[in-house]
């Protein structure tokens, strides 16, 4: 039996299904990684929690930012943690070639392609018009997420301030990432520490 997922919330629920086996884990991540075109953030969730329902919504909001502070591609990361938790290294390992076998075939192919047309206006056009949706696609998903931080350990309105804040720092004042994680991160990491600790104290009382 699977170990069960970490996480910051004792009120965070385990999710109702599993990968099945390493094969299941593989063709599954092949699928999501041929669909993550920009928008892979949406594309994720959508598979993930929507229709394989092997995370809840707060299963992958505290995943998704583990692994988008880990060095790598967030998406990879996070194949990596749910292969790794239900089948150990080899399950880890299933979901990384699924993630990238298929996709880096793809992308030399475009690569090539890409190279004799990078010059057309309808190329530049397409390409412009492919960030735009990404764009949507990250922001819409971001705001169906919100209500999984009703259950963080934090707490909502914390939750909320921190996204405007980092938003601010990176968007409007232009502070280096590395320097957002570490200061914004870090006073977050403390709060989260000092709130379970509370809670912890609390129920042994």
């Amino acid at each position: 039996m699977p170990a069960p997922a970490n996480s910051l919330s004792p009120a965070v629920e385990a999710a109702p299904n599993q990968p099945r086996s390493k094969t299941d884990l593989f063709m599954s991540f092949t699928w999501l990684a041929l669909q993550g075109f920009g928008g892979v953030l949406a594309v994720v969730q959508r598979e993930l929690v929507e229709k394989k329902q092997w995370m809840t919504r707060e299963q992958f909001v505290e995943d998704w930012a583990v692994a988008q502070i880990m060095p790598g591609p967030n998406v990879v990361n996070l194949s990596m943690m749910i292969g790794g938790r239900y089948f150990g290294l080899p399950g880890a390992l299933a979901a990384l070639t699924g993630m990238l076998a298929a996709p880096l075939v793809i992308v030399l192919l475009l690569a090539a392609l890409y190279g004799s047309v990078a010059d057309s206006t309808t190329a530049q056009g397409a390409l412009r018009g492919m960030g735009a949706v990404a764009a949507g696609l990250i922001t819409a998903t971001g705001i169906k997420l919100i209500a999984a931080l009703g259950k963080n350990a934090m707490g909502l309105g914390v939750c909320i301030g921190l996204a405007v804040l980092t938003f601010g720092a990176i968007a409007l004042l232009r502070w280096p990432l590395a320097w957002v994680l570490l200061g914004l991160g870090g006073v977050a990491c403390l709060w989260a520490y000092w709130v379970l600790g509370r809670s912890g104290n609390g129920s042994e009382a």
